[in-house]
């Protein structure tokens, strides 16, 4: 049986009399009080130290007085508790509850309330103890930033013509720094100085304030050589670059597989070509912005359903060649990576970068572009020269200058970004004002041409087109059955098991098939046939390539954007009198036969024609993966849009499009244009170099894209700057009674009806592009690599 001490008895019978609830809860809210002030005051000294934000100083001036008050409350609440708990025990002492057997037992022989009490007074000497010394500290920390709370408490805006927009910045930032995160993040707290700082050290709006800490001007090491790139041989790596999770990168890779030995070939070659030519390494950058799935992301669902795959053939091939020539990549296809390899800061991007942009050159298209403007604040502005932008169609001078086609009605959802036209890249060279960026073609062996050539038959063709959409246009039934009375049809159009397309009975479909089945087919086929859509795919250069003739319709009218839906948006003036206009102009006959749909008796004459002709594989030297290698080798070795173009000296230069120094150009010996003379005072620094420029001018309602080509030319707007003078239009015998400086993407031209000549105001709207009935324009041209329009002979 258990015992148990009468004393202990007593104690707790005395302790359940004595402490009554109610006195628990006091002591309870005590307690909790205490812990909650001490939670409170270890809050505000874990606070950021000094010094770990430049715009913090006062924030943590204002904290650490704020924690002396809590010491000092802290201190009066526990005095307090003391008096009370006093009151209570002199209660205690005259209550009736102490009267009978248990008044022999006094309240001082309850050790836990007495214990409690000691403890409780302990605190409160602890407590005042530490709000004295953190007074002394606070008194000497005030002493020692008083200078500088002084400064910040006299910040004024600084009248500094050098900085004229600054007094405007401040105010946008007092009503609207809480707008976006980033302003937090880099120091901003709603002070007048913080504004300046951030001002001055972050964006460079608002002159430095001389008594924030100046580093001293230090002569920097000149940086270390930069590393080499040297030609890879091995794509492993770029497989692995590329990632996985969707079905367009999964094409990708597999093309980069299926063409892997034709790029080692060609990074051989051309590497042998450059004999050992030094090149520095670039870090680059390619974001493919269609991909992500902020913009939709609309064509990795279509790869296995016959959607358009021509954007997705470019961007593998641009991976290919950059990552053969040995530069190094980075590849994004999502928002977030692309904010973390720009350094972007945290918030909705009105503030710059963290840090220096770490590549040197990015690749991206219209979607990444967006979505570079929208998250680097400032920082697009300063590196946008950098950005190379991925354009299938390309983007005109007239359609890039934003206040010129905002005023002029030519802006669109795809232009007005104001870079230099040169940094738009198109996949075929129909806009000279852009740079071709293209793709490549499978490239054939002896061995495979020969045998190509044996089991061609000459009686099947192949229809242009995976999408069922393409049937149900009207018109097509008169010549498919002018065709199919000499030919069999076959198709690959895609269809479901369940639903068949729509095509004719006749027509044999095969569906969709893999590239190498497609390529089998075209090997055998004689023909391969358009219905006038896709523009400007990568098909019909395959199929010449497999020794196929490329068939299509002459469009009359030539489609544009005043005219057909398709175009209509897109930031170009092109006329496009084909499907093809690549094979149109740069193949033509025999490869390629371009005739009216409309006119049987011309569309049967043809067919019958290429049955009879004899072909060969046909690839053009530019669309082959040497041919693309030397082209971005030498647009990454030369293309610096960042710098300022060198100019020959004149004290009366008005714009930097107009130049009036004496003309470095002079008649040709036949005196029919102008080429840079022998003994010109100067050499620029030009690329490409100006030995191969030549001075034409137009006929009314022709651009300098087709001037420049009747004379076995191409247009070359780089040299716009070389002509823009007056003296050129007296070395070509152009009389003019005045002329203006004026914004228009058709000058320098002239009026002969009125004789008027125009010079050109704004050198981003210098074009090849561009024709009216009332100018002749003045067009610079020049020579090029034989099969490989976007290089001079000299240019690499």
């Amino acid at each position: 049986m258990i015992t148990v001490n009468a004393d202990g008895k007593i104690m707790v019978r005395r302790c359940l009399v004595t402490l009554r609830p109610f006195r628990i809860f006091v002591l309870g809210i005590g307690f909790f009080t205490l812990c909650f002030l001490m939670t409170s005051l270890g809050g505000q000294f874990s606070a950021k130290r000094l010094g770990d934000s430049p715009f913090t100083i006062r924030t943590e001036v204002m904290g650490a007085l704020e924690s002396r008050g809590v010491l000092r409350r802290m201190s009066d609440m526990l005095e307090m508790l003391m008096k009370r708990m006093d009151i209570l025990a002199r209660l205690e002492n005259s209550t009736d509850f102490h009267k009978g057997d248990e008044a022999r037992f006094p309240l001082d022989r309850f050790q836990p309330a007495a214990g409690l009490m000691e403890r409780i007074q302990a605190i409160a000497q602890n407590v005042s103890d530490i709000a004295i010394k953190v007074d002394q500290i606070l008194r000497n920390s005030l002493l020692n930033g008083k200078v500088m709370e002084g400064r910040r408490d006299q910040c004024e805006v600084p009248r500094d013509p050098k900085y004229p927009d600054c007094a405007g910045k401040v105010e946008w930032m007092r009503a609207r720094w809480t707008s976006d995160p980033c302003y937090a993040f880099f120091g901003v707290d709603g002070t007048e100085c913080s504004f300046l700082i951030y001002l001055s050290e972050v964006e460079w709006f608002c002159p430095p304030l001389p008594w924030r800490n100046q580093t001293v001007a230090v002569p920097s090491p000149p940086p270390p050589p930069r590393a080499q790139a040297a030609f890879r041989r091995d794509l492993a790596r770029l497989l692995e670059l590329i990632g996985t999770g969707k079905e367009s990168l999964s094409f990708m890779k597999k093309r980069i597989r299926h063409l892997a030995r034709q790029w080692l070939r060609a990074a051989r070659r051309l590497e042998q070509r450059l004999a050992g030519r030094q090149r520095d390494q670039k870090h680059i950058l390619v974001h493919i912005g269609f991909l992500t799935e902020e913009s939709g992301d609309v064509f990795s669902p279509r790869v296995l359903k016959g959607g358009p795959l021509g954007e997705m053939v470019q961007w593998a091939d641009i991976l290919a060649a950059l990552f053969m020539l040995g530069h190094s990549l980075r590849v994004t296809v999502s928002l977030k990576e692309l904010q973390s390899h720009l350094g972007v800061p945290p918030g909705r991007g009105n503030c710059p970068l963290t840090s220096p942009l770490p590549f040197d050159l990015i690749y991206t298209d219209y979607h990444g572009l967006q979505q570079m403007k929208q998250h680097m604040g400032l920082s697009f502005k300063k590196y946008r020269c950098r950005v190379r932008v991925i354009d299938t169609f390309g983007t005109e001078p007239a359609y890039n200058h934003e206040e010129y086609a905002t005023l002029r009605g030519y802006r669109t959802n795809w232009g007005y970004w104001n870079l230099q036209p040169g940094q738009f890249m198109t996949m075929f060279p129909h806009t000279p004002d852009n740079s071709f960026m293209g793709f490549v073609s499978e490239e054939l062996n002896q061995t495979e041409r020969q045998l190509i050539k044996a089991n061609k038959v000459s009686s099947m063709a192949v229809v242009y087109g995976k999408e069922a959409s393409i049937w149900k246009v009207g018109g097509k039934e008169k010549f498919l059955a002018i065709l199919n009375k000499y030919m069999e049809i076959h198709g690959t159009v895609y269809y479901e098991t369940q639903r068949p397309p729509e095509v004719p009975a006749f027509v044999k479909n095969h569906g969709l098939l893999p590239q190498h089945e497609f390529q089998q087919l075209l090997r055998k086929a004689k023909l391969f046939i358009g219905f006038g859509f896709p523009y400007d795919g990568p098909a019909p250069l395959e199929a010449i390539a497999n020794g196929c003739v490329f068939l299509q319709a002459r469009f009359h009218p030539p489609h544009s954007s005043l005219n057909h839906e398709f175009f209509r948006g897109k930031p170009t003036s092109r006329e496009v009198s084909s499907q093809h206009p690549y094979a149109e102009d740069f193949i033509g006959k025999p490869h390629v036969w371009t005739v009216d749909y409309n006119n049987s008796e011309e569309f049967e004459a043809a067919i019958k024609t290429i049955m009879r002709t004899q072909v060969d594989p046909y690839l053009p030297y530019e669309y082959t993966s040497e041919g693309m290698l030397e082209r971005i080798h030498a647009y990454i070795q030369h293309q610096d849009f960042c710098a300022t173009p060198s100019l020959p000296p004149s004290p009366k230069t008005k714009s930097p499009a107009m130049q009036s120094s004496p003309s470095p150009l002079a008649l040709s010996p036949n005196s029919t244009h102008l080429v840079w003379s022998p003994s010109a005072g100067w050499a620029p620094q030009a690329w490409p170099p100006v030995a191969s420029l030549q001075v034409w001018v137009s006929e009314p309602q022709h651009t300098c894209t087709e001037t420049c080509r009747r004379h076995g030319l191409v247009c070359e707007p780089t040299f716009f700057r070389f002509l823009n003078k007056e003296e050129v239009f007296l070395q070509l015998s152009i009389a003019c009674d005045s002329t203006e400086h004026e914004m228009n993407h058709l000058y320098p031209a002239v009026a002969d009806s009125v004789r008027e000549c125009y010079l050109q105001k704004e050198p981003l709207l210098f074009s090849c592009a561009g024709h009216h009935a009332k100018y002749r324009r003045l067009c610079p041209c020049r020579d090029f690599r034989p099969g490989q329009v976007a290089l001079c002979r000299d240019c690499l």
